[in-house]
């Protein structure tokens, strides 16, 4: 057990940065710098519980830019030999207003992979495609219902 773990405990993750290691190597590897933090130019990544950095995409979208990865010394964030720099998509519940009769697009005019897409029909709740979502979060904090976040768990392919 590392010494971080033993003061602070391990609280529940959130979304960590992009390319950041499994969770328990990536708190045994974060010092806390901030510098993740400091050099992300979109300002989506935070500290979160325990001193530890996450990515809010309520804030808005992550570009991938790698300027984060860049300035971790410590390395608990790698690209390594990784195709995605996580596994996180967009999954929308049911609180979704197009869902309800309301004509909203907001999560499809704002995504930058054209992911989100809606049926044909006039009104409808909007599905990811999972091939196409990087898990960017441009998506979750323009939803006026709070009806989109990121997660891991797989999402129905068009």
């Amino acid at each position: 057990m590392s010494r971080r773990t033993l003061l602070f405990g391990s609280a529940p993750a959130g979304l960590r940065p992009p390319w950041a290691l499994q969770e328990q190597q990536f708190i045994e590897a974060c010092t806390g710098c901030r510098a993740c933090v400091e050099h992300c130019p979109e300002n989506v990544l935070r500290i979160g519980s325990g001193g530890f950095p996450v990515f809010d995409p309520q804030l808005g979208e992550c570009t991938f830019c790698g300027d984060c990865v860049d300035a971790c010394a410590p390395q608990a964030l790698a690209r390594g030999n990784a195709a995605r720099p996580w596994n996180q998509l967009a999954v929308v519940d049911d609180a979704c207003l197009a869902a309800h009769g309301v004509v909203c697009g907001s999560c499809r005019e704002i995504c930058p992979e054209s992911a989100i897409r809606f049926a044909p029909a006039l009104l409808s709740k909007p599905s990811v495609d999972s091939d196409c979502c990087s898990g960017c979060g441009a998506c979750v904090g323009v939803c006026p219902a709070g009806a989109i976040g990121l997660n891991a768990a797989q999402v129905e392919t068009i």
